[in-house]
């Protein structure tokens, strides 16, 4: 099964975060399929490739809580059901 699902990146105390699509049996800093978007929590800075992941919505994916509510935030899923 494919996830949508953050992958971690930066050091310590200054984390952020790509948004990637991965089996979801790799580990969480393996390679990654495709890498869909960026999220910094400390900024709520968000960057997203809309038409990747709404190809990998329709496709199956499963997105995680915390990527859902991401994209729940940009209204990506209203695109997906259009």
């Amino acid at each position: 099964m494919i996830k949508l699902r953050l992958k971690r990146y930066g050091k310590k105390r200054e984390v952020s975060y790509r948004i990637v699509a991965m089996n979801s049996h790799t580990r969480r800093d393996g390679r990654p399929l495709e890498e869909l978007g960026f999220y910094n929590p400390r900024t709520d800075e968000t960057r997203l490739d809309v038409p990747a992941i709404v190809k990998r919505l329709k496709d199956g994916a499963q997105p995680t809580d915390t990527v859902r509510s991401i994209l729940q935030k940009a209204n990506v899923f209203e695109q997906v059901n259009a």
